[in-house]
C-alpha cells in the first residue's frame, strides 16, 4: 500500500537504533525525507548516510531528549517537518513502578487533548504503546546475556511466544503518521502481541 508519504518531511527523535531507527528507515522507504537526532554523533552520521542511500533527503543532529534547550534548538534546525515521531526507551524492566510507566500514563490524556485542540487545524496526534521489543543492544538483549533465566521468563509471558521487533512497531507508527490514517487522531495503538490485558474503548 502506498502511504502517500513521498516527499513529506518527518522528525524522528532517538532515530539511530531500535524502534526509532526502524521508524526512520520505513519513513524513508515510503519516500519521506527524515530529520533525526540521537546522543552520539557517529551513529547519527551513519544513520543519515543510510537513509540518504534510499534516495531521500536526510538530516541529523546530536541532542539529548533530557536537555530541553538542546532539543528545541535541534527542532528549529529541522523545521519544516509535518510529521513528528518521538521515541523513548525503556527505563526499567523489573521491580516497582518506574518513571517510564508514569510518564507514559500521563501522555495518554495529553495526546487526547492535543488531538482535540488541534483537529480544526488538520493536525493529528496519536501514540503507540509497544510491548516487549527485542533488538541487538537493546534492554532485552542485555537481560538475555546477564540474566537468561529472567529473560526466558519475560519471553514466556508473551502469548505469541516471542517478543516483538522494531519493524513491527514501526509498521504501526508509520501508518498512523501517514495520510492513510487521516481520520485517526487521539488514539493509543497498543502493539504488544496481546501481552497486556487491558481493553481499548
Amino acid at each position: 500500500m502506498d502511504l502517500d508519504l513521498k516527499d513529506k518531511n518527518a522528525i524522528v527523535t532517538g532515530g539511530t537504533r531500535g524502534i526509532g531507527r526502524a521508524i526512520a528507515e520505513q519513513l524513508a522507504d515510503e519516500g519521506c525525507n527524515v530529520a533525526l537526532c540521537a546522543r552520539h554523533r557517529a551513529t547519527v552520521d551513519e544513520t543519515v548516510a543510510a537513509l540518504a542511500g534510499k534516495g531521500v533527503k536526510s538530516w541529523g543532529g546530536v541532542a539529548d531528549l533530557a536537555d530541553t534547550k538542546a532539543l528545541r534548538a535541534w527542532v528549529v534546525e529541522a523545521a519544516g517537518a509535518i510529521v513528528v515521531v518521538g521515541t523513548t526507551g525503556a527505563i526499567e524492566i523489573a521491580g516497582p513502578p518506574r518513571p517510564y510507566a508514569s510518564a507514559k500514563a500521563a501522555l495518554l490524556p495529553y495526546v487526547k487533548a492535543l488531538a482535540r485542540n488541534l483537529a480544526a487545524k488538520n493536525i493529528r496526534a496519536n501514540m503507540v504503546s509497544p510491548g516487549n521489543v527485542y533488538f541487538k543492544g537493546g534492554v532485552w538483549n542485555v537481560l538475555e546475556k546477564d540474566n537468561p533465566d529472567l529473560f526466558q521468563t519475560m519471553v514466556s509471558r508473551n502469548p505469541m511466544g516471542r517478543m516483538g521487533t522494531p519493524t513491527e512497531v514501526a509498521n504501526a507508527v508509520v501508518f498512523l503518521a501517514s495520510p492513510r490514517a487521516s481520520f485517526i487522531s487521539g488514539t493509543n495503538l497498543i502493539v504488544d502481541g496481546a501481552l497486556t490485558q487491558r481493553v481499548q474503548f
